[in-house]
């Protein structure tokens, strides 16, 4: 990513969505008017309704001119998109896609957001619900990784066919998209500089299925083409499945790890078991010109309207924006910004208050965002 010299303004677009989506959102963007005047930055925010309610009502799943302004932003915030229609299941458009489609993978793809960056820490203090009860399972000190999935191709390539009795999705793997993503893993590795938790040596394990499937075969090949303009950070290779059981049991052995569109699509939800659940794990949607930031929890339709909902990934993702924007633009303001919103999420998971239902406590979405708020504006 090319460094610029910092803006009078930045121009952030934010997508609401559905459900829980729409509530999140709100608490981004009561954070970020609250910071902003302080760390001395003016942001823009835009507004776009979008999402599966807004195509039920509109017959399309965002405004016309949507694309261009999201195109013109200099970063999203993505809250969730997802509803349910009269029938009970979830809305779908007449060629097939989600409604939500555009403002989710359609960004991705024509925004070229080929990195979905996903960052797995266990913060202090953390309890994890299991059967119903909370308690601290995994180790803070055990738990420090980055899991990168390719994000504008494989079995999301969006080519595939159906008819009664048969169906197919193409899973598509090229060397270019392969290759940009896993740089992007050895370079936040070489960055990080701290290793895996277990051992402190820089690592990168390639997640694949290369034993079965072709595509995975290139992918790891590639892999390997890329390492070699690494030598300083270790190369690894997981099977999918076992990853899937070790990702839980031993955690402390990864750092950096990378993987195609539907296995990081499913190991990083798993992973998110690490950090107290969906409601804590951010996704950053990164391109070399674009980015679009997002809790990776869905719109959850039953929780909408009730209060319920945990705001901290939404707050976290915000944090992120801050963080590549200052990075891009080399804007220390921005990054004072996501320092601040880091402490304070972890100053209140630290004291066990007040906490949303998933993570053990009995507060509510509004009351959680407003701590955070105030605990953001404290070290302002």
């Amino acid at each position: 990513m090319s460094t610029r010299p910092p803006k009078a303004s930045y121009d952030l677009v934010l997508l609401p969505g559905d459900g829980i989506g729409v509530e999140v959102i709100s608490d981004a963007r009561a954070l970020i008017e609250a910071i902003a005047p302080k760390l001395g930055v003016t942001l823009n925010l835009t507004e776009i309704p979008c999402g599966g309610k807004y195509f039920l009502d509109h017959g399309r799943d965002w405004p016309e001119g949507s694309e261009e302004r999201c195109k013109a932003a200099d970063a999203i915030l993505l809250g969730a998109v997802g509803w349910n229609g009269p029938d009970g299941q979830p809305v779908a458009m007449p060629d097939g896609k989600m409604a939500g489609w555009n403002p989710v993978i359609g960004n991705r793809m024509r925004l070229d957001l080929y990195a979905n960056i996903r960052p797995v820490r266990c913060l202090p203090g953390t309890k994890h619900g299991i059967s119903g009860q909370f308690a601290s399972v995994w180790q803070p000190d055990k738990v420090d990784m980055v899991i990168i999935r390719e994000n504008t191709e494989g079995l999301y390539s969006g080519i595939g066919e159906r008819d009664a009795a048969r169906a197919t999705d193409l899973r598509v793997i090229t060397r270019r998209a392969s290759e940009r993503v896993i740089r992007t893993a050895f370079e936040l590795s070489r960055q990080r500089g701290r290793g895996a938790p277990a051992d402190k040596k820089k690592r990168v394990t390639c997640i694949v299925k290369h034993n079965v499937l072709q595509g995975c075969r290139l992918f790891l090949e590639t892999f390997r083409d890329v390492a070699k303009d690494f030598p300083d950070v270790e190369q690894d290779v997981a099977i999918v499945d076992a990853f899937s059981m070790f990702v839980l049991t031993q955690p402390e052995r990864f750092d950096v790890c990378v993987t195609t569109n539907m296995f990081g699509d499913i190991v990083t939800d798993l992973a998110s078991v690490l950090q107290g659940g969906m409601g804590m794990a951010v996704g950053c949607n990164v391109g070399d010109d674009h980015a679009m930031f997002e809790p990776i929890h869905g719109s959850a339709p039953p929780l909408a309207g009730k209060d319920r909902a945990n705001p901290m990934a939404m707050l976290l993702a915000t944090g992120e924006a801050f963080a590549w924007l200052g990075r891009r633009y080399s804007d220390e303001r921005l990054a004072k910004g996501h320092a601040a919103i880091e402490a304070a999420v972890s100053a209140i998971i630290a004291r066990g208050e007040p906490l949303t239902a998933d993570l053990g406590g009995s507060a509510g979405r509004a009351a959680v965002a407003a701590a955070v708020r105030e605990e953001t504006l404290a070290r302002l």
